[in-house]
């Protein structure tokens, strides 16, 4: 992660079809957002994509696709994964359903905006997954899921955009160190901050304030680093806030607080964040200072 990762981006809205694809799994009919009659919803959500068999007989065509493959001394999900990336069996990839849970809840059945993308949704759901595995996925609020799409499953959809993987370890072994700073010390630091992050109450990934903090959890390290600084001289983490910043007007521009208190005195410094949330990718508007009440 670098503060190349911040440079701001754009993207315009445009229905699934008028992009030449429903981007709801084939299912042209349930997708009814169309230009200019309600502004887009963006999301910005973290937690973990997991593939559903919806029905009984989408479970046994796969169950054959199964049988025709070689997935001797595979794992499981290791021959789910084998059979979705055949290309031979993209049609399967798109009857299944994906489900994002958020803190263990399931609050997403995911879909992308373009059938192109199916392959990108097997890509990032990986061969082994392991329990830290985290998926972030980018795009616009859809409507529910109809009951017949996902098996009886009724959530809202999120039509992406832009989605990878990561795992949690792999993401706080990756954050540049600063030179002053003990390795042990920093990643124990910034494990912790994450921890707090991805745990922040309701945290569904589709408000302005939401948006701003999962953006900062995994493309801005200077919040780790300070972190560190500020758990080295004996502060705690005691607040992690937002709040519409003064900046707003035309652009929706949300300020991420870090209030730190000294375990001894008492004594509460708060940092601060700008993050523009006005379109589907946010950016960085201020990097991380000093925040004073007025």
């Amino acid at each position: 992660m670098t503060e190349q990762d911040m440079s701001p981006q754009t993207s315009e809205y445009v229905a699934p079809e008028e992009k030449g694809s429903c981007g709801c799994g084939g299912k042209c009919n349930h997708c009814s957002q169309t230009r200019g009659s309600v502004p887009p919803s963006y999301v910005y959500a973290v937690g973990r994509i997991e593939p559903r068999l919806p029905s009984l007989g989408i479970e046994k065509e796969f169950a054959q696709a199964m049988g025709r493959a070689e997935t001797a001394s595979m794992t499981d999900r290791q021959a789910l994964h084998t059979i979705l990336s055949d290309p031979q069996n993209r049609y399967l990839s798109k009857q299944l359903c994906y489900v994002m849970a958020i803190r263990g809840i399931d609050t997403y059945v995911v879909s992308p905006r373009d059938l192109l993308d199916y392959g990108v949704l097997v890509e990032a759901l990986g061969a082994a997954p392991r329990t830290s595995d985290l998926h972030v996925v980018i795009g616009v609020q859809g409507p529910l899921a109809p009951p017949d799409f996902c098996g009886g499953l009724v959530l809202p959809m999120i039509l992406f955009d832009q989605i990878y993987a990561f795992d949690a370890d792999s993401l706080v072994g990756s954050l540049p160190k600063p030179d002053e700073a003990d390795e042990e010390q920093f990643r124990s630091a910034a494990d912790e901050l994450f921890e707090r992050l991805i745990q922040v109450a309701d945290n569904s990934g589709s408000s302005d304030e939401h948006r701003a903090v999962n953006y900062c959890t995994v493309r801005y390290p200077a919040i780790y680093e300070l972190a560190a600084q500020r758990f080295a001289t004996g502060q705690a983490l005691t607040a992690i806030e937002t709040r519409p910043s003064r900046l707003s007007g035309p652009r929706n521009i949300v300020d991420v607080l870090f209030s730190y208190t000294n375990r001894k005195t008492d004594v509460t410094e708060k940092y601060f964040v700008r993050v523009d949330v006005t379109e589907e990718f946010p950016f960085l508007v201020t990097k991380l200072s000093p925040y004073y009440d007025r």
